[in-house]
């Protein structure tokens, strides 16, 4: 990547910044702009077409004046965008709306080794096809950005839902996005050359599993949807998602990757390439959104007529995977640095018997990865019990450079020796016997005598002992029918 290719990333970041600070204008108390702030617009405007004149002018191989243009267009955004920031009834929205616009096109040909045309850094694009294996899947590869003949960037409405999915994912979900991006990249062999076959960009992919799983391959949600791309039975089924050999397919990276795309490109065709309706569908359910959608299916995702039909969930779930998947394109854009990650596949035959568990334990975190490979191994390996110990001679999956790791911990050593011995503690099991309830002593029941009186009935005789009812008064006494006659002698409770 050229020098001037990262000047204006970190000058596209610096605008991006101060823009924020721009939020706390006011409108202005006449309800038109004043003359500072039509000033303001106009520095905005000339900024905008500044940034286009150096795009043509690097086009046209003159990089010396498309810098110099540059720099000069850049400067003049962020002061304006500043003074706006302090200036009553300057609209920051407009501001915005020219960054997000410039950020669309910042992959521009600045440097001579970016292409205009696509949202690939040189430094991450794919090499030539043809070749097989982790060769032809460098890191954070991007090489399809296309949504069948439309440029992914262009689909992503950058509108107010996907603006909070944005902070929401650079904020409170950071540690998730971090974590699947990490979980994704070990995966990504297996995965992205679905989508790529199906001609889907890799973004989307990253975008539905971020949302879904996070990159945890043996996920399942409370409606019963499993793996990493959380399929529903049923509809797994009808993608090619059965059993094999009792190992639900579900959560096969792979698999799943291939069903999804399969899924996508069904549902693209059903919605006339509408990627919100699509991912929609995904959400809540294809019948449901061919119901809201009709004959129309050029009608827009927020539309009132289908946006207020649905569930809160899928509101919030599209534009978060959107928003995922925008910045796992744009990562620098915003501040946003994901990890450096080796991915490339390898394999280790135990030379001992283990269980993930035990593999876990012996690898530490190695590589930098502070909270250890049981994550990664257990994705690998979805087929595998991470409590079962697997024979000497068994092949595992794991991470290429971890095939050093293991030769020198996870063979003879200490290692090895204290993951097995705290694998197989025996944990004392205390029979449970319940308890016998403890005899509730009865008290001796004392009785007195009464004669009954003129006017009396069973009732009122029972309703003043206030400790009885009519039923016990009778069957103490054998009376029939609850009938009493003056003279005769009741045997009550004494209720002292």
């Amino acid at each position: 990547m050229s020098v001037l290719s990262n000047y204006l990333r970190i000058a596209l970041l610096a605008a991006a910044m101060t823009l924020l600070g721009a939020c706390a204008s006011t409108p202005s108390a006449a309800g038109k702009p004043s003359a500072s702030v039509n000033a303001l617009y106009a520095q905005l405007d000339q900024a905008s077409k500044g940034y286009e004149v150096a795009l043509q002018q690097s086009r046209e191989g003159n990089q010396q004046a498309s810098q110099l243009t540059l720099t000069q267009s850049l400067d003049q955004l962020k002061v304006a965008a500043a003074h706006c920031g302090t200036t009553p009834g300057c609209d920051s929205q407009r501001f915005f709306s020219v960054f997000d616009r410039l950020l669309r096109l910042k992959d521009g040909d600045f440097g001579g080794d970016q292409d205009l045309d696509s949202d690939v850094d040189p430094s991450q694009a794919a090499l030539p096809t043809g070749k097989t294996g982790a060769a032809s899947l460098p890191e954070a590869q991007r090489s399809v950005t296309l949504l069948h003949g439309q440029k992914l960037s262009e689909l992503i409405a950058m509108n107010g839902p996907v603006k909070a999915a944005l902070e929401m994912w650079l904020t409170q979900w950071r540690p998730a996005l971090m974590d699947a991006y990490v979980n994704y990249q070990y995966m990504r062999f297996e995965m992205w050359p679905q989508y790529e076959s199906a001609d889907l960009p890799e973004a989307l992919l990253f975008g539905i599993m971020a949302k879904e799983s996070g990159g945890k391959v043996h996920a399942v949600s409370r409606s019963g949807a499993a793996g990493p791309l959380q399929f529903m039975y049923a509809t797994g089924t009808r993608f090619g998602l059965t059993s094999d050999d009792g190992f639900d397919l579900r959560y096969d990276p792979a698999e799943s990757a291939r069903a999804n795309a399969e899924y996508i490109n069904e549902q693209l065709g059903q919605f006339n390439n509408n990627l919100e309706l699509t991912i929609a569908a995904y959400n809540g359910g294809e019948g449901r959104m061919r119901r809201l959608v009709g004959d129309d299916t050029s009608v827009s995702f927020y539309d009132p007529r289908v946006y207020n039909q649905l569930s809160q969930e899928t509101r919030d779930y599209v534009p978060s995977v959107l928003a995922a998947a925008w910045l796992f394109l744009h990562p620098d854009s915003y501040n946003l640095k994901f990890p450096k990650v080796d991915g490339a596949p390898g394999k280790i035959i135990l030379q001992r018997t283990a269980s993930l568990s035990e593999l876990t334990v012996c690898l530490g975190s190695s590589y930098g990865m502070s909270d250890g490979w049981f994550r990664t191994l257990r994705n690998l390996n979805p087929r595998l019990d991470p409590q079962v110990e697997q024979p000497a001679g068994s092949q595992l999956q794991v991470p290429k450079p971890l095939e050093k790791v293991y030769a020198s911990r996870c063979v003879n050593g200490p290692w090895p020796i204290l993951a097995n011995d705290l694998h197989t503690a025996v944990i004392p099991t205390v029979a449970y016997i319940p308890a016998a309830p403890a005899p509730v002593a009865k008290a001796e029941r004392r009785y007195k005598v009464y004669k009954v009186r003129r006017g009396d009935s069973l009732a009122s005789v029972v309703r003043k002992l206030q400790c009885s009812s009519v039923q016990e008064v009778a069957d103490i006494n054998g009376l029939k029918h609850h009938s009493i006659s003056v003279g005769q002698t009741l045997k009550l409770p004494d209720c002292r």
